[in-house]
């Protein structure tokens, strides 16, 4: 997948979905943020400093699509195990246990939960040090809308926390529940918008509707674009080296201590 001259500023306590269809690239850019994604050119800046950098891996949580746990191990001891890893507080456990709504089944053995609870230890492990941001690929992918619904409420109350979340997911309807919007469409960021903007700007009734309205305008190579700060005609362009920079807003000490 090529991604080609992709800038991004991601504000700080927000919650910013990245959708799109299968293969549009949101796990090849989702990889890249956290430094795990093998680049052909160009560069990932992350709060200033390269992706995958010593100095972020206590800054940047990542829970992939496929729940990261040890089937063979309770609840806690997942998180026990992960946080030595992290090098994160013992104590921190049982916050990230509390947060994720796992207080019930924190005794469980991994392989006896439903799959929206084992979403929810990947999204506490990724929680362990309380990371400035959280990158999310498809979290609720395959979870039936009620359990969607409670990760949803879990992502919103920690970007009430100053926390930034960063959450892929192809289901369309979700993109409601996001502070902004990215659609991208292989390999290419083809709108850039909140919610409230995406419905107003197509007049469509639904997320899904608008978004379809904007691949087709895309496809067709017609009509405003929803990004308004990039040259169209530059945008496809394949045999550029990939560029991408992702600039996150300040973090929650940061934002305390203000300007220097």
């Amino acid at each position: 997948m090529v991604i080609d001259c992709l800038n991004l500023t991601v504000p700080g306590g927000a919650i910013v979905g990245l959708l799109g269809p299968s293969g549009s690239g949101k796990t090849t850019l989702m990889r890249a943020v956290v430094g795990v994604q093998v680049l052909a050119g160009g560069s990932v800046n992350v709060f200033g400093q390269s992706a995958g950098s010593a100095s972020l891996r206590h800054r940047v949580g990542y829970m992939t699509q496929q729940a990261s746990i040890y089937e063979d191990l309770s609840v806690r001891q997942n998180l026990r195990y992960f946080a030595r890893v992290q090098g994160a507080p013992r104590s921190d456990v049982e916050r990230v246990i509390d947060r994720a709504d796992l207080s019930g089944q924190a005794d469980r053995l991994a392989r006896t939960l439903s799959g929206g609870q084992a979403s929810r230890v990947s999204l506490a492990a990724a929680m362990l040090g309380s990371p400035d941001l959280l990158v999310l690929d498809e979290p609720t992918v395959g979870l039936d809308p009620v359990l969607r619904g409670d990760l949803w409420a879990i992502f919103r109350r920690l970007a009430e926390d100053g926390t930034t979340l960063l959450v892929s997911s192809h289901v369309m309807d979700e993109a409601t529940r996001c502070d902004r919007l990215l659609l991208m469409r292989e390999g290419d960021l083809i709108a850039d918008t909140t919610p409230e903007q995406l419905l107003s700007t197509t007049g469509a009734d639904t997320a899904e509707d608008a978004f379809l309205r904007i691949i087709e305008t895309h496809d067709s190579g017609s009509g405003a674009s929803l990004i308004g700060r990039r040259d169209r005609g530059a945008r496809r362009s394949r045999r550029l080296s990939p560029t991408h920079l992702l600039t996150v807003g300040k973090s929650r000490a940061e934002r305390k201590r203000g300007p220097q």
